[in-house]
């Protein structure tokens, strides 16, 4: 039995709080999909090359994308 969830599932961080105020991500095609779990499925989607999703991860770890949470 595999431990890695399915890459095409929507998947949302553990520490995501329980009021749904957090991302959703999967992989699609050749992307990485995020979406905002508020919208129920219903909202935009930001489709990122892997690449680009790897750079958007290590800025978020790295405090590069701080400045947007003020």
């Amino acid at each position: 039995m595999s431990t890695t969830p399915d890459p095409t599932t929507w998947i949302k961080s553990a520490r995501s709080s329980a009021n749904g105020s957090c991302v959703e991500m999967r992989q699609h095609a050749a992307a990485v999909e995020v979406r905002d779990t508020k919208q129920l499925g219903q909202g935009p989607i930001l489709r990122l090359a892997p690449t680009g999703f790897a750079d958007w991860i290590a800025g978020a770890k790295t405090g590069e994308l701080d400045h947007l949470t003020h």
